[in-house]
Formats: C-alpha cells, structure tokens, sequence
C-alpha cells in the first residue's frame, strides 16, 4: 500500500473553478460600441475644460461649444454677436441666444461699463468654473485650489468682499459759494428727476455735484437753462451711474465766463446769487431780499386805472 507523502502541500484549488471571476469578466469584456480614445498629451497651445461644461445636463450643444471657445481666446479678444457670426456658420439668433443660456448658468458675465470720455461699453467676464472668483489664468494654465485650514476639514464656502464704490469724477469749483447758491444748486439736481426718472441722486451724489452746478449759475445761467443743459439729449441706454454721468457733463458742457460788456471800464460788482422773498426766483441784485422785478412794482393808484372802471 502505498503511503502519501504529508510534506508535499496538496494542490491548489482555482478560485475560478467551476465560474468565472467577475473582475476579470469586467476586465476582458469588449462592448461592440461606444467611444474609444486615443489621446496625446498637449505641451502647447490648449486649454482646460471642465466636465462640469462640456457635459452639462442643461447647455445645448451649441452654447457648450460657445463656452469653450470663448475660454480659448486671449485676453482682450472680441466676443460679440456679430464677431461670433461672422466667425461660425450658425447665425446671429442662435448666438444670441446661446450666450444667454450661459450667462443663466454663469459661465458668462456682461458688464456695462462707462469710459473716462462718458461712452458706455460691454465687459465680458468668461468664468470656467462658476461661483468661482479666481484669478483668471492663461489657456493650459489650472487655477490653483484654495487653500484649506488645517483644523476645519468642512469645505466652506469662499467669502467675498463687496466691490468697493468708485469715487465720483471731480466737477468744477465756483469762484464764489454761499448757503443761498448751493441750495439753489441742490434744487436744480433734484428737479432733474422730473425731466428723466433715470437721474434720480443720492443726498450724497447731489452734495459732490453742487459745486459743479454752482459753477454754472455764476456764469449768468438761470437754474432752468442749467437744468435744460444737463437733461437734454440723453443717451438711450441705462444709467449705470447717473452722478458719474453728470460729474462728466458738467466738466465737458462748462460754458466760459461771459465777457464784459465794456473792457475799457472796471467790472460791474457782481453780486452773489440769491432767493426773492416774494416771487422765490433767483436774481442777482444790490437788494438783499428782493429782486428787480418785486422790488420796483407798485400797485396802481386811482389816477392809474382806467376811466372805464368807474363806469
């Protein structure tokens, strides 16, 4: 009888006996279709997409293809409706119309802004990651992750500043102020309102542009003529900053000094600017509660009135 050898180990038995294993399964299964890729490594001239974009569950197709090549494009590039027609065969309609679908899901940002010479332009802000502030980096280039703090391991949500207000643009200085003059100046930009609803101001936006309208009325300008000179000809689009708008106007519109009347001769006393008590226009005059007008009428007397009221 033979005896078995107990120093041999006994054969191992296949874990795949009888069944194959599902990972291998996996492994080895070809699907008869479906997108295979072969990529190459970029080194130059790319751009990083997110799938977040290019697989959107809510852009059209051609709004995806918008954001991406609109995120290839430098610094400074045009992106408007006509450039991007002008550029791809789909039309003006269906651009427009794409661009607006990525600004609803904030992958685009239109700003209107207002130039030093007071002509309103559009801004546009291509955002690859929305709700995202940061630094816009080149095309290739991944904008760094935010630093976390070491004892909080809960992502939180970046906090951000509120943009700062920019200072209004300076307006002119009068030679001469006084209470009387800058009250008169403050009903004048308050009026404006009644001549266009978009020049509406601020008590803070009226007390920097007092100056400026001061300057105008000693140049011999009626509160109605400046309040005409400002008002009129506005443009059609909106009114980002209605004071910056007028700061500009009343430093580009600011008529000269009239010229005397007789050179050779001193100047006339050039009284300040006042209120009349009675009718409440403005004047300038000698009489410091009255103006010319009020000051000289009389009511008539009976040798003034004519005969036929007697009869």
């Amino acid at each position: 009888m033979d005896t078995q050898n107990t120093s041999v180990p006994p054969r191992a038995q296949s874990r795949n006996d009888g069944k194959n294993h599902p990972s291998h399964r996996t492994h080895t299964k070809r699907h008869p279709g479906g997108v295979t890729h072969d990529n190459t490594r970029h080194t130059t001239r790319f751009t990083v997409i997110g799938n977040h974009l290019t697989q959107h569950p809510d852009l059209s197709l051609l709004a995806i293809g918008l954001a991406c090549h609109i995120q290839s494009l430098p610094t400074g590039a045009p992106v408007g409706i006509k450039t991007l027609a002008a550029r791809f065969p789909e039309g003006p309609t269906r651009i427009a119309a794409a661009l607006r679908e990525l600004e609803t899901h904030g992958y685009l940002r239109r700003i209107r802004e207002r130039t030093p010479t007071g002509r309103l332009v559009t801004r546009t802000v291509s955002c690859n990651q929305p709700g995202r502030r940061d630094t816009a980096s080149e095309p290739g280039e991944t904008p760094s992750p935010p630093a976390r703090s070491p004892t909080r391991r809960a992502a939180t949500a970046p906090q951000q500043e509120p943009p700062r207000r920019r200072a209004l643009p300076a307006v002119p200085k009068p030679s001469y102020t006084s209470p009387d003059l800058l009250r008169t100046a403050t009903d004048v930009l308050a009026g404006l309102r009644r001549e266009d609803p978009r020049l509406l101001l601020s008590a803070t936006d009226a007390e920097h542009l007092a100056p400026g309208v001061a300057a105008w009325l000693e140049r011999d300008l009626t509160p109605t003529a400046v309040r005409k000179a400002l008002a009129d000809d506005l443009p059609l689009e909106p009114l980002i900053r209605p004071a910056a708008f007028l700061a500009h106007r009343l430093t580009a519109k600011l008529p000269p000094i009239p010229p005397y009347r007789a050179p050779e001769q001193p100047p006339p006393v050039r009284h300040p600017l006042r209120n009349c008590d009675t009718c409440d226009h403005a004047y300038r005059g000698p009489d410091p509660h009255h103006c010319q007008k009020c000051a000289g009428a009389e009511l008539p007397t009976e040798r003034a009135l004519p005969s036929r009221l007697y009869q």
